[in-house]
């Protein structure tokens, strides 16, 4: 897994990393399942796609009683033009009867590297997080672009990016785990019990490995963009790129293992 993993952020682009101690990320777990659990694919900052499939959501949660909660896998900012939009969004009150909970992505771990350390990690800039400076109205220079000194980047991302962004985007957890279901946005790592998966496997691993893998827990994943929701035994995949596609999908999921997608997009 170590080797596939490897080669997926590669392929992604994966940023310089700082040595993070693994005892300090967030991981949340629920001892009781909710009325339903709504599952939101990767946004990729398709702020209108999101809101309309949020209304959805309302709508077919109005008829349940009890906690309802709406979990967002991740990648959330990057790629589409309303990543700050999108995060502000998230920073509002859940609509009535809901609750909210957004999972880190590698997409989010990208930014708050490049935040932090945006000469070591210009590379986040050609996936998608130029789209993403500009939505904070961040102003590229004329035949420079991006590609300024660190002491530039860093006063310009500190005047236009919110405190409460940054620290909003800090303090995302890494996974969700109830009943038989592990929430996170690449799955996991099945040649590890759950119990010892790292922040690496679940924000940059490959789950389509989990289909030839014997089954620890199942999966609800994004990371990986399929035409329409994915079910398998071992994992449910509800990324169906949203800022290619314009189809943002999400997985109702109610303690009887009932599924049912939600799909918001361009025309409705």
């Amino acid at each position: 897994m170590v080797g596939k993993l490897s080669l997926l952020a590669r392929v992604f682009g994966r940023p310089q990393r700082s040595n993070e101690d693994e005892s300090t990320i967030r991981r949340v777990s629920l001892t009781t399942f909710p009325a339903a659990i709504y599952v939101v694919g990767d946004v990729h900052g398709c702020l209108e796609l999101y809101l309309a499939l949020e209304t959805k959501i309302i709508a077919d949660g109005a008829g349940t009683p009890g906690r309802k909660l709406i979990v967002l896998l991740g990648d959330i900012v990057d790629r589409g033009a309303q990543s700050a939009e999108m995060i502000e969004h998230l920073l509002q009150p859940a609509p009535a009867g809901f609750q909210r909970l957004t999972l880190m992505g590698n997409h989010e771990e990208m930014m708050l590297q490049f935040l932090n350390a945006p000469s070591w990690n210009m590379s986040w800039l050609g996936f998608g997080g130029r789209e993403t400076l500009l939505s904070y109205g961040m102003v590229p220079y004329a035949g420079l672009g991006f590609a300024l000194s660190e002491t530039r980047l860093k006063q310009m991302s500190d005047v236009c990016i919110p405190q409460s962004h940054r620290t909003f985007l800090e303090q995302l957890p890494v996974s969700l785990s109830v009943g038989e279901y592990l929430f996170s946005h690449a799955g996991y790592d099945g040649a590890k019990p759950v119990a010892d998966q790292k922040k690496e496997d679940l924000l940059w691993g490959d789950p389509t490995l989990l289909d030839a893998q014997a089954r620890l827990i199942h999966a609800v994943h994004g990371h990986i963009p399929v035409d329409k929701v994915l079910f398998t035994e071992a994992r449910t995949d509800a990324d169906t790129g949203a800022y290619t596609s314009g189809k943002l999908s999400a997985v109702k999921i109610t303690p009887g293992g009932a599924l049912t997608i939600i799909t918001s997009s361009g025309d409705n």
